[in-house]
């Protein structure tokens, strides 16, 4: 009988976060939900066509850290995959106007939390039979390439990368495959404004094109369909005719 697989998807109260989580379980994975608020996490899981665990926390907080990673192996004793997806910007600002504070929260989110969930993560993978597993980190266009005005976001995404690559290859040993999915303009909550216009390099405001956020939640599904023998590296996802390719 084939082992019950368990992804543990953070920030999965909404946006890319809740649709992969909801395409985790379609597929037959028990999801672990791990977000700061537990009635968006609750509405995800009565979507949820399988097996669920709801853990408020924060990924910003090593306390928090821990204690999702404890409550995830008392419950199930493995994990299979890690999507490292919570995250968050701030408003654009000229570079020397950004708040201390500001900056250190998007990088405490994007960079240490990502950090922490995958040393967390690495914890619990060596030890388990059969050792290893599959972490995926949410990059971000950003992570190649800055929009106007936005340097605690595009910083904390380009540390993202890094962080990726040194995964990848410490956890070799240990047959923990690492890979990061740059995603461009998925249709959310927090991309809505879109299509209102949002600053170009150039200095004017023009609207963007957006995708089907349920496209990348399928490219994540399908980024673990591999045996851990296999890795997608990279992957960037976007909306076809949004201006990366030239931006700037």
């Amino acid at each position: 009988m084939e082992q019950q697989k368990i992804v543990l998807v953070t920030g999965a109260g909404s946006g890319i976060g809740k649709a992969s989580a909801i395409a985790f379980s379609a597929k037959g994975y028990s999801v672990v939900l791990a977000g700061r608020r537990r009635d968006k996490l609750e509405q995800v899981a009565s979507v949820c066509s399988n097996e669920t665990l709801i853990v408020e926390s924060d990924v910003a907080e090593p306390e928090s850290v821990a204690h999702l990673f404890k409550t995830l192996k008392d419950q199930f004793a493995r994990l299979d995959v890690l999507f490292n997806n919570a995250g968050g910007g701030s408003p654009p600002r000229p570079f020397e106007e950004i708040p201390f504070e500001e900056w250190q929260r998007v990088i405490n989110v994007n960079l240490t939390g990502t950090f922490l969930c995958t040393q967390a993560a690495f914890g619990i993978m060596k030890e388990q039979t059969p050792m290893g597993g599959r972490i995926i980190n949410n990059g971000s266009i950003s992570a190649h390439v800055p929009r106007p005005l936005s340097a605690p976001y595009t910083a904390s995404k380009h540390g993202v990368t890094g962080l990726t690559r040194s995964t990848s290859l410490d956890g070799r040993p240990y047959n923990i495959v690492c890979s990061q999915i740059d995603i461009g303009n998925a249709l959310t909550d927090l991309t809505a404004r879109m299509a209102e216009g949002v600053p170009q390099p150039d200095g004017t405001i023009r609207p963007e094109p957006t995708m089907d956020v349920q496209h990348v939640a399928d490219a994540i599904v399908q980024m673990t369909e591999f045996p851990l023998e296999t890795n997608v590296q990279f992957m960037t996802i976007m909306a076809t005719k949004m201006p990366f390719i030239g931006r700037g």
